[in-house]
């Protein structure tokens, strides 16, 4: 019905939501060592006080904020090369605020760069699997490796040559270097 209040469960859920849209945005600007709660609290129209009480600490919002979804794993419907470099338009099209609110931590908060860590370490296990050459895992993890310098490259630094290369262009200069670490 209109202009009935909402409960008090769904100005919580709302306000809850603002707060983590606000963290969203604002570590992926800045990553976690250069966020504070008055900071995320001003952009979200809060009291300081309000981010604390629904989170706790700067740590749990952070977790909070930036959960991501898991990288889709490789199919198996193209060979892994093909599969990768199918992946490039994801890469480099927008991603979530949490993804980049990740990859902006990462490199300066333990738990980021574990979540990371753990997130590719799976991607490489499962792409060494797909390989048939020697020193599998190595190869594979200096694939999933290259894709993420790509990804930063492209993501947070802007890179102007990558910026201006449509994706296809990416994927047809990437592939050679991506089939000799697959083929050995």
């Amino acid at each position: 019905m209109e202009g009935t209040p909402t409960s008090r469960a769904e100005r919580r859920r709302r306000t809850e939501e603002r707060i983590l849209s606000a963290a969203r945005a604002i570590f992926a600007e800045r990553g976690f060592q250069r966020t504070t709660i008055r900071a995320v609290a001003a952009a979200a129209e809060v009291d300081p006080a309000l981010v604390m009480q629904y989170f706790g600490s700067k740590q749990e919002l952070f977790e909070q904020a930036v959960r991501i979804p898991s990288i889709p794993p490789l199919d198996g419907k193209l060979e892994p090369v093909e599969e990768l470099l199918g992946r490039i338009g994801m890469k480099t099209g927008p991603l979530p605020q949490a993804t980049v609110a990740m990859m902006r931590s990462m490199l300066t908060h333990p738990d980021a760069a574990e979540e990371v860590r753990g997130r590719l370490d799976a991607q490489v296990a499962q792409l060494a699997g797909a390989l048939d050459a020697g020193d599998a895992e190595l190869r594979a993890a200096l694939m999933v490796s290259t894709m993420l310098g790509v990804t930063i490259a492209h993501q947070l630094l802007g890179l102007t040559a990558l910026r201006d290369a449509s994706p296809e262009r990416i994927a047809e200069t990437l592939r050679p270097a991506l089939r000799a670490l697959a083929d050995g």
